[in-house]
C-alpha cells in the first residue's frame, strides 16, 4: 500500500514541478489552480502518513521512527509553507518557490521509500 501511494505522490509532485517550471519560463506568477494542485498533493501526503502510522503500529517494518517521522513531518510542512510564500510573492519568483518545493517533496518521498525499505 505504501509503494503505490509513494509513486502517486512523486508523480503529482513532478507534474506540479513541471507546471511551475513552465510558469518560470513564461515569467508568470503562481495561479490559484497551482495552489489547489499543491493542496491535492498535501491530501495524498496526509493519507500516506496515516497509512505509515498504521503499518508501523502493526509492526510491518523495523525502521527508525524518528527518522521516518522526521521525513513525514517535513513533507507535510514544505508545500503549505511554499504555497503561503508563493501566494504572498506575486512575481515570477513565486513559481520558482513552488517548483523548488515540489521537487523537494518528490525527493523526500524517494528517501522515505529508502528508509522504509521498499
Amino acid at each position: 500500500m505504501l509503494v503505490p501511494l509513494a509513486l502517486l505522490v512523486a508523480a503529482l509532485c513532478l507534474a506540479l514541478a513541471v507546471w511551475a517550471a513552465w510558469f518560470v519560463v513564461a515569467d508568470r506568477a503562481v495561479v490559484l489552480r497551482q495552489l489547489w494542485g499543491a493542496a491535492v498533493v498535501e491530501v495524498v501526503l496526509a493519507v500516506q502518513a496515516v497509512v505509515l502510522g498504521v503499518l508501523q503500529a502493526a509492526g510491518d517494518r523495523d525502521v527508525d521512527g524518528w527518522l521516518l517521522w522526521g521525513y513525514v513531518a517535513t513533507q507535510l510542512v514544505v508545500l503549505p509553507v511554499a504555497a503561503a510564500w508563493a501566494f504572498a510573492e506575486r512575481t515570477r519568483w513565486s513559481s520558482v518557490v513552488l517548483l523548488v518545493a515540489a521537487l523537494t517533496v518528490a525527493f523526500l518521498e524517494l528517501r522515505l521509500l529508502q528508509i522504509w525499505g521498499a
